[in-house]
C-alpha cells in the first residue's frame, strides 16, 4: 500500500477525538444508573477518601464511546486504510473490551487480584496474536564504526514476553494510581494526549504511512473518551470508573506506545539523534512516570512489611498530598501538572529544539515542585 503524501489527516483524528469524548459523556450517565441497579457500588474503606457509597464501572462508558470512536474512524476515508494496513487497532479494541468486562465483573464482585492478573495477561496475549508487540528498539552500545548504539532486534517470544509484561505493569499502574476523584481520567487523558502527538510526528517522518496510522488512533479515542468521563468523575465523583476503566486505560496506552514503537525507522538516525532514537522509550516511560512510581513505591513498601504486593494501603502518592495539606482537587491538578510536564516534555525532544525544551522542563519542574510544597513551607512558616 503506497503511503499517502501531503497534509495529516489532524481534523479526522479530532473528529474522532471528540466523537470518544460525546459519546462517553452521554453514555456514562446511562452506565451509572445500570451500575446502582446491579449493586455495583464502592462503599468507603478504611483507605478510602470518599465517604459516601458512589457506583462504579464508568470504565464500560469509556470503553463504549471508544468503541464508537473506532467505528466512525472504519468509515472515514482519511483514516479507514489504516485497519487495511495493520489489524493494531482492532486487536487493542477487542482486548481493551475483554479486560473491561472483566474489570466490569470486579467491580460488581470483587474478583482476587490472581484472577485479574490472569486475565491481564490472557489480553495481553490478545495483543500479540494481533501483532502488537515489540519487535526491535534502539540500544546504546554494540555500535560499530561512526555508529553509537545499536539496534536489538527480538524473536517473536522475547517480543511476545516484553509486550506481556509492558502491559501488565501499565494496566497496574494505572489501577494503582486511582485513588482520587478525576485522577486516573486526568492522567489517563494527558498519557494519550502526549502519545498521539508522539505518534502524530511519527506519521509525518513516514510521509503518511497507512501503518503508522492505528496508534494515533488509538490514543486519540482514548483521550476523547477519558475527556468525556472527567465531568462525571472530577471531584465530587458521580461515578468511579473502577477497574473496567483504569486497567483498560493502562492496556490502551501500553498498545498504542508498542504499536508506534514498531513503526520506527532506526535506520534514518545517526549517531546525533540518540535521543530521537530512545524516543519510544522516553515517552512510555514519561507518560506513565508517575503511576509507575507510586506503583513500584507501594510494592517495595508492601514487600518490605512483610505483605502481599496487591495489599492495600493509603501510602500512595495522592495520600502522601492530602497529608501535606492539599485538598482533593488541588493534588489532582498537582498530579496532572507534573505529568504533564513529563509526558509532553518527552513528546516535545523528539519534535522541537532539545535545548529549549529542556530548559521549559526545567522551569515546569521547578515551578510543580515549590507549587508542591507550598502547604508544608506554610506551615513551617506559622510554627516559626
Amino acid at each position: 500500500m503506497p503511503p499517502v503524501q501531503g497534509l495529516l489527516p489532524i481534523r479526522e483524528y479530532l473528529l474522532v477525538a471528540l466523537t470518544a469524548t460525546a459519546v462517553t459523556y452521554l453514555l456514562t450517565g446511562v452506565v451509572r444508573r445500570v451500575a446502582i441497579r446491579i449493586g455495583a457500588i464502592a462503599n468507603p474503606r478504611a483507605r478510602d477518601v470518599h465517604v459516601t457509597p458512589i457506583p462504579r464501572m464508568g470504565g464500560v462508558g469509556i470503553y463504549l464511546g471508544v468503541a464508537a470512536a473506532m467505528g466512525l474512524a472504519h468509515q472515514l476515508p482519511a483514516l479507514s486504510h489504516g485497519f487495511d494496513a495493520s489489524l493494531d487497532s482492532v486487536g487493542v479494541l477487542l482486548a481493551a473490551g475483554v479486560l473491561s468486562l472483566i474489570g466490569a465483573l470486579d467491580d460488581r464482585f470483587e474478583l482476587d487480584a490472581w484472577t485479574k492478573l490472569a486475565g491481564q495477561v490472557m489480553c495481553a496475549g490478545i495483543l500479540v496474536i494481533f501483532g502488537v508487540q515489540w519487535v526491535s528498539f534502539w540500544v546504546p552500545w554494540g555500535g560499530t564504526g561512526d555508529s553509537f548504539g545499536s539496534v536489538l532486534v527480538l524473536d517473536k517470544n522475547q517480543g511476545a514476553l516484553l509486550t506481556v509484561v509492558m502491559v501488565v505493569v501499565m494496566v497496574n499502574a494505572m489501577n494503582f494510581v486511582d485513588g482520587l476523584d478525576g485522577l486516573a481520567g486526568g492522567l489517563g487523558f494527558i498519557a494519550a494526549a502526549a502519545t498521539c502527538a508522539f505518534s502524530l510526528g511519527l506519521l509525518d517522518s513516514t510521509g503518511g504511512d497507512f501503518g503508522t496510522y492505528p496508534p494515533a488512533l488509538i490514543a486519540a479515542t482514548l483521550a476523547g473518551a477519558c475527556l468525556g468521563f472527567l465531568p462525571y468523575n472530577f471531584q465530587p465523583a458521580k461515578i468511579f470508573m473502577g477497574d473496567s476503566g483504569s486497567m483498560m486505560i493502562g492496556l490502551m496506552l501500553a498498545g498504542a506506545t508498542t504499536s508506534a514503537s514498531g513503526r520506527v525507522s532506526y535506520t534514518r538516525f545517526s549517531a546525533s539523534d540518540a535521543l530521537a532514537l530512545l524516543s519510544p522509550l522516553v515517552v512510555v516511560v514519561a507518560v506513565l512516570f508517575v503511576p509507575v512510581l507510586d506503583l513500584v513505591m507501594a510494592v517495595i513498601r508492601r514487600t518490605r512489611r512483610g505483605e502481599s504486593p496487591f495489599a492495600a494501603d493509603k501510602m500512595h502518592l495522592h495520600h502522601r498530598l492530602l497529608e501535606i495539606g492539599h485538598s482533593q482537587r488541588r493534588a489532582v491538578l498537582l498530579i496532572y501538572l507534573w505529568a504533564g510536564i513529563l509526558a509532553f516534555g518527552a513528546v516535545s525532544v523528539t519534535l522541537f529544539d532539545d535545548v529549549v525544551v529542556f530548559w521549559v522542563i526545567g522551569v515546569g519542574l521547578v515551578a510543580a515542585v515549590l507549587v508542591s510544597l507550598v502547604p508544608r513551607l506554610r506551615a513551617r512558616h506559622r510554627a516559626g
